[in-house]
């Protein structure tokens, strides 16, 4: 079962605030790029409702990693794999991809970063693309 959903209608999906819902438990993985100032919101979040052994896939730019608070997350909750694009990817700011064929190339660096929820051991670097 695939359930898409965002903030505001962009798509064929269901509309609501992700971190405003109830947590109720989510049995599945989560896959998601959340806006960048609430990621670790969205982090916290979605561990706390799906089950153990389930994944959580988020899509945040590369210096993620960086940051006295979110090296504490990090401790707390190892990411088990963090896949880091080797090339720049264009991405269309609110689902504007008109004006993203128009720009030039990205400064921004972006990874997937991997949580399998009760993964206590070293996050493991990967490169793609």
């Amino acid at each position: 079962i695939v359930r898409a959903s965002d903030l505001i209608q962009r798509c064929d999906c269901e509309v609501y605030d992700f971190l405003s819902m109830e947590n109720t438990e989510w049995n599945g993985d989560i896959i998601t790029n959340p806006p960048y100032k609430y990621a670790t919101n969205f982090i916290y979040k979605a561990l706390s409702i799906i089950s153990k052994g389930n994944k959580l896939a988020m899509f945040l730019k590369v210096q993620f990693m960086e940051g006295k608070e979110r090296k504490n997350l990090f401790r707390e909750f190892p990411p088990k794999v963090i896949y880091i694009s080797s090339s720049r990817i264009m991405c269309a700011k609110n689902g504007d991809f008109e004006t993203m064929k128009k720009g030039g190339g990205s400064a921004v660096a972006y990874a997937w970063y991997v949580w399998e929820k009760g993964y206590k051991g070293d996050t493991i670097v990967k490169w793609i693309n």
